[in-house]
């Protein structure tokens, strides 16, 4: 008589937004371990090449909004469930931190269903990872007091009041998955009497060697960056302390083009 198999153990884990050298030395040690990796599209491939078991099979599941191509949550979540009641140790990367806008609730509440022992290991997050390589901190005495992190896509669901408290506030907004909709986010502050001088920011592929900083205001974006298609992935920050960027800018970077990351077709 066989014994039942005993579920293995899945690790969630943050790869930071893009350098390398930016994950946690706990995060090094259990790609080692892993028996299957499950990673996202925004994981710099040079992690896993650099500190994976190499027996271990990587799973791409693309995790880009709105494309086709992407594997969709449930199937990500179906094949995280599959490989641990197969008894394997599953490591599912994602971009940046796992609790920003990555959907790990429903990933977590299958583990719970099936009653599957996992971990969570944070990582840092994009908004932190653009503070840091574009000189523009997020909170800063006698600029911002506080942040707001935000989504806004075609799928947002922003009500008129939340526009007014953002338009109002001397807090940092960091939007996350907005850089193709910017006319809209500004014109949304704007028209509920956001300053139009508002600093604004558009940041490429942060913490890369493909980095690349765009400042403006709300007022003059929509001109500014008329014809300009960002790159994935992009963050706007907006609040006066993009004003401090010039200043302490210290990541320069080559003037090219390029990603590190895998694209979807």
């Amino acid at each position: 008589m066989t014994s039942a198999i005993q579920p293995g153990k899945v690790i969630i884990a943050g790869a930071g937004p893009g350098d390398a050298e930016l994950i946690t030395v706990k995060l090094q040690k259990r790609l080692g371990e892993a028996d299957v990796i499950i990673t996202d599209r925004l994981v710099n491939p040079e992690i896993i090449s650099s500190h994976a078991n190499k027996n271990a099979p990587v799973i791409f599941t693309g995790k880009e909004g709105f494309n086709q191509a992407s594997y969709s949550q449930q199937e990500i979540t179906d094949m995280i469930v599959k490989h641990a009641l197969e008894g394997k140790n599953v490591l599912r990367l994602k971009g940046g931190d796992v609790a920003f806008f990555s959907n790990v609730l429903d990933e977590l509440e299958a583990l719970v269903k099936h009653k599957i022992e996992f971990e969570i290991i944070p990582g840092i997050t994009a908004a932190s990872g653009v503070s840091a390589y574009a000189g523009i901190p997020l909170t800063a005495r006698n600029y911002s007091q506080g942040v707001h992190f935000i989504t806004f896509n075609p799928n947002s669901d922003i009500s008129l009041e939340k526009w007014k408290v953002l338009a109002d506030t001397h807090d940092t907004i960091v939007f996350y998955m907005a850089s193709k909709n910017l006319n809209n986010l500004a014109t949304l502050l704007l028209q509920s009497d956001a300053p139009p001088e508002k600093p604004i920011a558009i940041i490429e592929q942060a913490t890369t060697v493909y980095q690349k900083v765009h400042v403006s205001t709300l007022q003059n974006c929509g001109v500014d960056f008329a014809d300009k298609k960002f790159s994935s992935p992009s963050i706007v920050i907006v609040g006066d302390v993009v004003k401090l960027h010039e200043l302490f800018n210290w990541f320069q970077v080559k003037s090219e083009t390029g990603t590190i990351f895998k694209e979807l077709k």
